[in-house]
């Protein structure tokens, strides 16, 4: 826009050695006329604009209360001024370390998990030559999707009960049954599986709508050279897809640490905390269950800090070696 401004009023020559005037253009003027003919559509941005101010901003308010003192009926950002006492706190706590660990082996054995299944499912069923099939396969992939919470976790509990198929299974086989939930090193293995099975086919949307943007042409001339159809995946489906992995994945890294509380919470047992317990389930005890505020405010804003950093690192790392980034 700013070169634009600068060449309007120029004179210029064309291809005949002829002078041209590039005319002056008023942007403000533009921009004028463009909102008043398309008011409909950008009153549409009006009721989300208003949640994401109510709901995501005016809230960020409330970290001020990491660094003071909040008495409950008192003033909404604290009281006295602690500076950094409560970053110290946590910092001393031998149980904080433990629920950060535990949610950084979480976030990432998820990540590891449920970021290429979609990719693997969307390049499988892009293969699926029957339209019918290909259909059924979608609905029926994306309907973990729009579960609750609850209900998905009443499904885990019921498959995975002393008395459940699961167990049935393995008894048929001659293996011991397994009270998957009771036992510690069983909880990972179980939350990492219903996170795969709830989010594969909903992942697989935007990977099969970048396939369709994929030139039919360069499978054309693929074949006419030779390759079969792992080679035309490698070297043809993969890189043209690249810019969407390298995308999500710069998001799903940013909330590594955001491991699904709810469902979390939901699971765990006491017999699982060495485990189960994550930042989320150790906040909700301290500023729910205990009201220590201000205390849950610190470890929650170093939590969203670390989510930035590593939003951030990432971002910078995808942009010098893809030339991919957000920013």
């Amino acid at each position: 826009m700013q070169a634009s401004k600068k060449l309007s009023g120029m004179k210029i020559k064309d291809h005949d050695g002829n002078e041209v005037v590039i005319p002056k253009t008023s942007f403000g003027k533009k921009a004028t006329k463009g909102f008043k003919q398309n008011w409909q559509i950008y009153s549409l941005l009006l009721l989300p604009l208003i949640w994401l101010i109510i709901f995501q901003y005016i809230p960020m308010a409330g970290n001020a209360i990491a660094f003071r003192r909040f008495a409950p009926g008192g003033s909404i950002l604290g009281e006295t001024f602690v500076g950094w006492h409560f970053f110290q706190m946590f910092w001393a706590d031998t149980i904080f370390w433990r629920v950060f660990w535990n949610t950084v082996i979480l976030g990432v054995g998820t990540l590891l998990w449920t970021f290429p299944m979609p990719i693997i499912f969307a390049l499988l069923l892009n293969e699926i030559k029957s339209k019918k099939f290909k259909k059924v396969a979608q609905t029926l992939s994306y309907l973990p999707h729009f579960l609750s919470v609850v209900v998905v976790v009443g499904l885990i509990q019921q498959l995975t009960r002393t008395a459940g198929p699961i167990n049935n299974l393995l008894y048929s086989l001659g293996f011991e049954r397994i009270p998957f939930l009771m036992r510690a090193e069983w909880f990972r293995t179980v939350f990492i599986t219903s996170r795969v099975w709830q989010t594969t086919g909903w992942g697989t949307i935007l990977y099969l709508a970048a396939l369709t943007n994929i030139d039919p042409t360069l499978y054309e001339a693929a074949m006419m050279d030779g390759a079969n159809r792992w080679q035309q995946t490698l070297f043809i489906t993969l890189p043209g897809i690249a810019p969407t992995v390298i995308t999500l994945l710069i998001l799903n890294v940013g909330w590594v640490l955001g491991v699904n509380f709810e469902q979390v919470l939901l699971l765990q047992d006491p017999l699982t905390f060495r485990t189960s317990d994550i930042i989320g389930t150790y906040l909700f005890r301290l500023g729910i269950e205990q009201a220590n505020f201000s205390f849950a405010t610190a470890v929650g804003l170093f939590q969203s800090l670390i989510g930035i950093f590593l939003l951030t690192i990432t971002n910078l790392l995808s942009k010098k070696l893809t030339d991919t980034s957000l920013w």
